[in-house]
């Protein structure tokens, strides 16, 4: 099949060009923003990564095949036959030329960002259920994985890159779908992969400690959610959690027609919580009482979330709680399973210390006066070092033993990072734990300890169906080996 042409002026709509070197009528059939991957009349934009810098590979782009070259300066000697695009923010320019070259397809359908360190995976599936049960065509972008209407698709990242994200969206277009509901995470929002795009709305769910090791500081973290919110128009919605203090300021500067929703404080939405077991939640919405197949407060305020985003998408709020109502738990968020020896386990992916709380908070407030917690705990490796010891105190603090052991421990060793985790224990705290590198051991002693009304938490990989050791990964599923213990 033939590619398509492509003009200049066609895939550079929007976006500021500072100078322009070269032919300006250039045609292109790709863009790319690796040099390896480059072809016959590609488009290659020079992006400032973390580790590479795009621009140090313009001449082997141009060898491949490149003739149209966006980056943020001009070459001190440019080639003959190649144009150059020089921009402020080359990431930024991606974002646009990527929207362009498919098409625009953002504008094609109702795409509404979910951005929070806790809750957008189960946000965003909640919406996606939702929707095709109210009988829309519906895509997903999640962390689990991605969606076009029944089609199930892979996924790398939270986020993907700009050109994936539209081709993905593009996609859902060619097969009619009139929404998409995306996680947006803190990572994709700074690097400008969702420049370009067109939502119909925004949601803020909450902000706590995660990927300082990325922001280095905290206020960055909440600057980079902020983004979002600051370039939406004037046009779409923007909902935020009131019970969270950093709500307000995530609404402090944008045009977006603002939103709110809270278990606890005045909002726009609000929900109580009648009931909350192991076998789910009754929430009060709307004078309305209705059971949701999913546990604990967090989870209220994800499907509060989720009904407030639905009704001002124009939903009737009736048949949303109805839709909501039949949707089945989200894979690896407070997964419960029940063991014939009498004891409970949740599989959860709290990777947080605020998202750990609020797991064991919850199986505090459900579990048996007689039971016993035991949490099965590890951290990351190559990812936020300062965490780890505030998730171990986390893990002391809400349970009755702790059993720390590897998560993906990536090029790290598995004892430096849990020795991490251990520091600042008390002697009295080392007698509630245990130290079991392998996770599979780690979730057999888990079992053989638990007791009768026991709840087991095993935290940090929820879904994830493998553990990252030294660049490779290797098959591994908690909720398979938790399985597997539990006949």
């Amino acid at each position: 099949m033939q590619k398509k042409n492509y003009s200049l002026a066609t895939l550079l709509q929007g976006i500021v060009v500072n100078k322009l070197i070269g032919d300006q009528t250039a045609q292109v059939q790709a863009i790319s923003f690796d040099s390896r991957a480059i072809s016959k009349k590609t488009l290659f934009v020079a992006l400032r990564g973390t580790k590479v810098n795009g621009h140090d590979y313009i001449q082997e782009a141009v060898a491949a095949g490149s003739v149209v070259v966006v980056c943020e300066h001009a070459p001190s000697k440019p080639m003959q036959d190649i144009t150059y695009v020089i921009v402020a923010d080359s990431a930024q320019a991606l974002g646009m030329i990527a929207s362009n070259f498919y098409g625009r397809p953002s504008a094609q359908l109702k795409l509404v960002a979910v951005t929070g360190t806790n809750g957008k995976t189960s946000t965003v599936h909640l919406l996606s259920g939702l929707f095709s049960q109210l009988g829309y065509r519906v895509g997903m972008l999640s962390t689990i994985h991605n969606t076009i209407n029944t089609q199930t698709l892979p996924t790398a990242l939270t986020t993907p890159d700009a050109i994936q994200l539209n081709a993905l969206l593009a996609r859902m277009v060619g097969q009619n779908c009139q929404y998409c509901f995306m996680e947006a995470s803190s990572h994709a929002i700074v690097q400008e992969r969702i420049a370009g795009l067109q939502f119909a709305g925004a949601v803020f769910l909450n902000i706590t400690h995660d990927h300082l090791d990325y922001h280095q500081t905290f206020d960055a973290y909440i600057q980079a959610k902020k983004k979002l919110f600051d370039g939406l128009p004037a046009s779409v919605f923007a909902l935020f959690n009131a019970d969270d203090k950093r709500g307000l300021v995530m609404a402090q500067n944008t045009k977006a027609a603002t939103h709110s929703f809270a278990l606890k404080a005045s909002a726009t939405f609000t929900a109580k919580i009648l009931t909350n077991t192991l076998q789910g939640l009754e929430l009060r919405i709307a004078n309305q009482s209705a059971w949701f197949q999913l546990v604990g407060t967090f989870n209220a305020y994800n499907v509060l979330a989720a009904y407030a985003t639905a009704c001002l998408l124009g939903a009737d709020g009736q048949e949303v709680l109805t839709a909501l109502s039949a949707l089945p738990p989200i894979q690896g968020r407070f997964q419960h399973m029940h063991a014939q020896a009498g004891f409970d386990a949740i599989v959860d992916y709290a990777h947080t210390p605020d998202a750990l709380k609020h797991a064991l908070t919850t199986i505090g407030q459900i579990k048996s006066k007689s039971g016993n917690i035991i949490t099965v705990l590890g951290c990351g490796g190559d990812r936020d070092k300062q965490k780890r010891p505030l998730m171990a105190q986390v893990a002391l603090k809400l349970s009755n033993r702790v059993i720390f052991t590897s998560d993906n421990p990536r090029s790290e060793a598995p004892q430096d990072i849990i020795q991490d985790m251990q520091a600042g224990m008390t002697p009295a705290q080392q007698q509630t734990t245990l130290t079991i590198i392998d996770r599979a051991e780690a979730i057999k002693v888990a079992c053989q300890l638990a007791q009768p009304k026991d709840i087991i938490l095993l935290a940090g990989k929820g879904h994830e169906a493998y553990q990252e050791i030294q660049g490779k990964r290797y098959p591994f599923d908690d909720r398979k080996i938790l399985q597997s213990m539990l006949l």
